[in-house]
C-alpha cells in the first residue's frame, strides 16, 4: 500500500490510474546531529512523517496524496558550515529547487503542495509569497513536523536539536540509525544580550559557540515509545489538515 503514497517506491504502473489530492514535500538537511543520530536525520524524519500522515488521511479522509523525494539540503548557520559534509544550501538554491517542483505539478494538473520541514533553519514563507504571484491557482502550505504537537505534553526535557524528541522519534522509526550510547550531553549556551536571548532580535547563532557536539539538548531520556506517541500524535493531526487543505475555500466567512 506505501507504494500509492511514496515517490521514493513507487512507480508510473502504480500512479497513473488514481487521482492524487496533494503533494506533500518533506524537507531536511544535511548536517551533523550531535555525535549518535545520522546526517540525513531531518529529511528522514520529515519523510516518515509525511508517508505516514498520508497513508491516514486516505485512510480516514478519502484523501489521496503523494509524498514526493525529501530534499536534503537546508540552510546552516555559521559553526556548523565549517564541519565535515555540512552542507549549507542558499536561499536562492532552496527556492528555485521549489519553484520547479511547482513548476512541474502545475503543468501535471495538480494545485495543493504541503511542505513537511524538519530542519528548523529553512525558511519558505518568501518563497511561497513569490511563487504565489507566479502562480496564483497554486496553494502552497508550509510547516515543521516538530511543532505540530507541544514537546513538552511528550518528553521531559525537549529542547532543539538532536535532543530527547528528534531521537526518541528515530528510535521509533529507525532504531538501526541510532547509537545512543555514543551521544554528546547535548549542552548548550547561548547570546548574552537580553533581546537575544529572548528571540525579539535575531542573529543566526555560531553552532561552535552553542554548542560542544553539535546537539543542543540532552538525548539521554529519549525513547521508541516516546517517539511513537509523539509521532502518532502528530500525523494525526496532519491527517486532518490533508482534509482540510483540499477544501476549496479555506476561509471562514467575514462577520
Amino acid at each position: 500500500m506505501r507504494k500509492e503514497f511514496d515517490l521514493t517506491c513507487s512507480n508510473y504502473g502504480t500512479v497513473k490510474s488514481l487521482k492524487y489530492d496533494v503533494a506533500i514535500l518533506p524537507w531536511g538537511a544535511t548536517e551533523p546531529h550531535n555525535l549518535h543520530l545520522p546526517y540525513l536525520t531531518d529529511s528522514i524524519l520529515s519523510h516518515e512523517i509525511a508517508v505516514g500522515s498520508a497513508e491516514l488521511a486516505f485512510e480516514r479522509h478519502g484523501v489521496r496524496c503523494m509524498v514526493l523525494p525529501p530534499v536534503t539540503f537546508g540552510s546552516q548557520n555559521p559553526g556548523q558550515q565549517e564541519l565535515p559534509f555540512c552542507i549549507h544550501s542558499r536561499y536562492e538554491t532552496q527556492k528555485a529547487i521549489l519553484q520547479d517542483i511547482v513548476a512541474s505539478l502545475q503543468l501535471q494538473g495538480f494545485s495543493r503542495l504541503l511542505i513537511i520541514n524538519g530542519h528548523g533553519g529553512n525558511s519558505f514563507k518568501n518563497m511561497i509569497r513569490d511563487l504565489y504571484c507566479i502562480y496564483p491557482d497554486f496553494l502552497i502550505a508550509s510547516s515543521e513536523w516538530f511543532k505540530i504537537c507541544k514537546g513538552t505534553d511528550f518528553f521531559e526535557d525537549p529542547n532543539d536539536h538532536a535532543d530527547e524528541l528528534e531521537t526518541s522519534v528515530m528510535m521509533h522509526y529507525h532504531p538501526e540509525l541510532v547509537n545512543l550510547s555514543e551521544a554528546g550531553e547535548g549542552r548548550s549556551g547561548g547570546f548574552s544580550a537580553a533581546l537575544l536571548k529572548e528571540g525579539k532580535v535575531w542573529i543566526p547563532r555560531n553552532w561552535g559557540r552553542v554548542s560542544s557536539d553539535t546537539g543542543i539538548g540532552n538525548p539521554a531520556k529519549a525513547t521508541a515509545a516516546k517517539g511513537a506517541a509523539f509521532a502518532e500524535a502528530v500525523v494525526s493531526r496532519y491527517a486532518d489538515f490533508l482534509k482540510d487543505f483540499t477544501e476549496e475555500d479555506l476561509y471562514t466567512p467575514l462577520p
